[in-house]
């Protein structure tokens, strides 16, 4: 029997067997375990499943954030030009060696934001909009490299919801954007930036 008759054959099937699968999807896990104990290691593994495809760093302190920047840019072989969103965290920081601008162009090397929050169990980013966090930058550069504090990983995506004031909008990054719209061809970054570098700040 071939692929399709093997196929119609289970869909042909007695119904018990149908009653069992359909028992057996009712009783699955709505959603994947997360160690809550372990929230950091649990973000970076999802961080690094073939579906995000996401690099990180892990730094101590803001300090470090120029240091780590220029090391992912000198592997990817990119000059030290950043897109730096106006945050008044950054502004205390010394960027020299750096090209900073703060508006992006459509041929942007690479940006940095800040993300609001992170989902250990899809690795997700949260960020939202506001006068220090320009949206538009993030979905034009090659490289969207985003700064997230350990402490903002929270465990499920039911813990999403923002505390405080509510920006103009919110919005979510899960790894870098693809499409196999063309001729079937896995097409990385059709929608955004193609690499996605997340630093994890720890203090």
């Amino acid at each position: 029997m071939n692929a399709r008759g093997t196929i119609l054959g289970r869909l042909k099937g007695p119904a018990p067997d149908r009653a069992e699968a359909m028992a057996l999807l009712l009783v699955a896990p709505e959603r994947p375990a997360v160690d809550e104990t372990a929230l950091e290691a649990e973000f970076l593994s999802r961080l690094a499943l073939p579906s995000v495809n996401a690099s990180h760093d892990v730094i101590r302190a803001m300090a470090d954030l120029p240091a780590a920047i220029a090391r992912y840019l000198a592997e990817q072989g990119e000059a030290l030009t950043l897109c730096l969103p106006p945050d008044p965290r950054l502004k205390a920081i010394d960027w020299k060696g750096f090209a900073l601008h703060a508006s992006a162009t459509a041929d942007e090397a690479a940006v940095l934001a800040i993300a609001r929050k992170g989902i250990a169990e899809t690795g997700s980013l949260i960020f939202e909009t506001s006068p220090t966090a320009p949206m538009l930058p993030n979905f034009l550069a090659l490289h969207h490299i985003v700064l997230l504090a350990v402490r903002d990983i929270a465990p499920y995506l039911e813990d999403a919801p923002l505390a405080g004031p509510q920006p103009r909008a919110h919005y979510w990054v899960t790894g870098v954007s693809g499409t196999t719209d063309i001729e079937g061809t896995y097409v990385r970054g059709a929608h955004g930036p193609r690499f996605l570098h997340v630093i994890l700040l720890q203090n």
